[in-house]
């Protein structure tokens, strides 16, 4: 989660309307189309990232006015900023206010998420007003400041209503309970794909996994700031927000959280089962469920992650989990990978290509991998990759 000091937006409509703004679903992300400083770009609304923009550097939205020091799961990196002058979202003209537009190299936004992307739109565009973020419908609702969330009946079963924590007006920090009675602090993050991110020291803390201990299967994630090492965990018996959960896999950072503020984030895995209000100012979150779900299903894998070679134009094989099915086949990091199934994967999508990889316990998939020239189709036999969380071992 990126967090930086911003003005509130303020939308330039009165506290009686109701404005309804659309959006996309890609690959567990949410797309929104908007006119900024008169160019028109695609980005992925992440209420994890507490300013405005972050765009690809090389779309022009004016000369660079100052820089900032952006800081995700693990590190503090620095970055130009421009100035927003004009803003519109869903054809609604938005009052920039003191916006800002952080500029970085993202080309493999459209990669990531299997659409075109620009770049990242943040919790400060939306921040000042009473906001449903409805998945069911795909769309944006701004409600008037007069519509309370905390006056609507939650029945704890399908509608719930959590209490933000008074920790800034930058992110929505909220508290999650954990299986054996601790609770941790979890920001709600649409930007974060998996269902729930936190840190091994957070979980030593909690006493969810004792320290020295090494996981099991170890794989990796991609944050802002790069490349970090990463695994699951199966967490059981949780407290989302309230809602109850029964099992659900999570991704651990294998290195020490960055805040000592929060202890991670709960994303896409988790929120796209739920119609979300968001009121800043009372501090309050409404979440309605309309799929019946909460949980994670765990899907077994096969323990590979590949990302595109631009100077070789394929697929090469980046992580293989040690002990995992790929790992046991005997293919190695450097591989190029030309195939899953009957289909070329090309230029894939990072979460399209980990969809194809992965299944049912037991299920089997043929990868076709070259080494030096060298073509072999394997078969693989999914497997469960996530680790059991200290409490649950026990038991």
């Amino acid at each position: 989660m990126i967090l930086i000091a911003a003005a509130s937006a303020i939308l330039a409509a009165t506290n009686q309307s109701r404005i309804e703004v659309p959006f996309r679903i890609a690959d567990n992300a949410i797309i929104v189309d908007a006119e900024l400083n008169g160019k028109k770009v695609s980005v992925m609304f992440d209420s994890g990232f507490s300013g405005a923009f972050v765009l690809n550097q090389s779309i022009n939205v004016g000369k660079p006015t100052g820089k900032i020091n952006l800081q995700d799961f693990v590190g503090v990196f620095s970055a130009n900023t421009v100035e927003v002058s004009s803003l519109k979202f869903g054809g609604k003209a938005i009052e920039p206010g003191q916006m800002q537009i952080v500029q970085q190299p993202m080309k493999h936004m459209s990669v990531s998420y299997g659409t075109h992307c620009d770049g990242i739109m943040g919790f400060e565009v939306i921040s000042g007003q009473v906001v449903e973020i409805n998945f069911e419908q795909k769309k944006f609702i701004f409600h008037p400041e007069s519509h309370d969330i905390s006056a609507l009946p939650a029945d704890g079963k399908t509608t719930f209503l959590a209490k933000m924590l008074p920790i800034g007006m930058n992110s929505i920090e909220m508290r999650v309970g954990a299986s054996n009675g601790k609770r941790m602090i979890l920001a709600l993050d649409t930007g974060n794909a998996f269902y729930a991110v936190t840190h091994r020291d957070v979980l030593e803390k909690l006493g969810l996994w004792k320290e020295g201990n090494a996981p099991k299967f170890m794989g990796q994630s991609w944050v802002a700031s790069g490349p970090v090492k990463s695994w699951s965990l199966m967490m059981k018996d949780t407290k989302i927000y309230g809602v109850p959960v029964d099992e659900s896999v999570w991704s651990i950072i294998d290195l020490p959280s960055s805040s000592a503020s929060h202890d991670g984030t709960v994303g896409f895995g988790f929120l796209k089962n739920f119609n979300i209000t968001v009121d800043m100012n009372r501090r309050r979150v409404r979440l309605e469920n309309f799929t019946g779900k909460a949980s994670s299903v765990p899907q077994a894998d096969v323990g590979l992650f590949a990302t595109y070679d631009s100077a070789k134009k394929r697929m090469r094989i980046a992580v293989v989990v040690p002990g995992g099915p790929a790992d046991k086949a005997g293919i190695k990091v450097g591989d190029d990978l030309l195939a899953v199934g009957l289909n070329d994967v090309g230029i894939l999508s990072y979460r399209n290509l980990q969809a194809m990889l992965k299944g049912d316990l037991g299920s089997t998939v043929t990868v076709d991998i070259s080494r030096a020239g060298k073509y072999t189709k394997y078969k693989l036999e999914r497997a469960y990759l996530f680790n059991e969380a200290e409490t649950q071992q026990a038991q």
